[in-house]
């Protein structure tokens, strides 16, 4: 009987070659009709929620340019009510300016404040140191009119009474605690290892603070001051309270005093041309910043 030798092939450096990987399963492509069922009350859902916000918006925008008896804008479509709204008393660029200038103030003063606050409660230790950050959002329970009194009286002893600038710290102090509660947890989600090395490598606390944490927690920053701003933006009360001169008042109050006019009659064109105004700032910087907004309120909820 011969037995035949069968001898290993071998390529030319003289290693075995290597064995074929084994085939994997291919995922099915496209979307399947599962898949979509699954999806389907989700789109209707969400579709649903961005109609109910969209709507009013839309329908706005519409009606400050459609013709409307008792506006300036009768016959045919036209820019009639933003003419009106422009021409009135000071003017809008004027009442821009004003919400423009508080809104700006409030953001920067709260930004700052907020940052260092946030960063003190995080990474340092200091006797009280709970005990002062529930004081600090103690002051989201008391109801935001009753204090704006009191705040008149303490504004007229520093001669910062009927001022864009007593606005501001108002509307300052009222963002902080929120701000200070999310620029903590922004912190608290950045591994203190990064201290620790910035400081190995000879930075002093200024140092890692600016040039290691300050990156680390933009998307918070970013979420605390558009905050600020929508809030500073919007806000009718406190420069309702505040602001006595026609010349100094925000647009939220120039469109609210817009409203009635001659013997009562509402012009109704003039103010859906203002709401319009007030509202295309907001949407564009929600818009431009709503990648970080989401990042800043998801910055907490994961600690590395």
């Amino acid at each position: 009987m011969t037995v035949v030798s069968r001898t290993t092939e071998t390529v030319a450096d003289g290693t075995p070659p290597s064995a074929p990987e084994p085939s994997r399963p291919r995922k099915p492509s496209g979307t399947t009709i599962a898949g979509i069922a699954l999806r389907t009350p989700y789109w209707v859902f969400t579709g649903s929620v961005a109609l109910i916000f969209l709507a009013p918006l839309v329908w706005t925008a519409v009606a400050s340019v459609s013709p409307q008896p008792g506006t300036n804008q009768v016959d045919g479509w036209g820019i009639g009510n933003y003419q009106t709204l422009a021409a009135y008393q000071a003017g809008v660029w004027r009442y821009l300016g004003n919400s423009a200038f508080v809104s700006l103030l409030t953001v920067a003063l709260t930004l700052l404040i907020s940052f260092l606050g946030g960063y003190a409660f995080a990474r340092f230790r200091f006797p009280g140191k709970n005990i002062l950050f529930l004081l600090t959002l103690a002051i989201l329970m008391v109801p935001y009119a009753t204090l704006l009194i009191p705040l008149y009286v303490l504004l007229n002893q520093v001669g910062l009474q009927n001022s864009l600038v007593g606005v501001a710290l108002v509307l300052t102090m009222f963002q902080l605690p929120f701000s200070t509660f999310l620029m903590r947890i922004s912190f608290e989600a950045v591994p203190r290892e990064l201290d620790e090395a910035a400081m190995v490598d000879g930075c002093s606390s200024f140092s890692a603070l600016w040039r290691v944490l300050l990156p680390a927690v933009k998307p918070g920053l970013i979420t605390v001051g558009l905050f600020g701003f929508l809030a500073a933006w919007n806000d009718f009360m406190a420069p309702l309270i505040l602001i006595n001169d026609t010349e100094k008042m925000t647009l939220p109050l120039a469109v609210s005093n817009l409203r009635g006019q001659v013997q009562g009659v509402v012009d109704y064109g003039a103010t859906e041309a203002g709401v319009v105004v007030l509202a295309l700032p907001c949407i564009v910087l929600f818009l431009l910043l709503q990648r970080h907004y989401v990042r800043g309120f998801m910055s907490g909820a994961l600690k590395g």
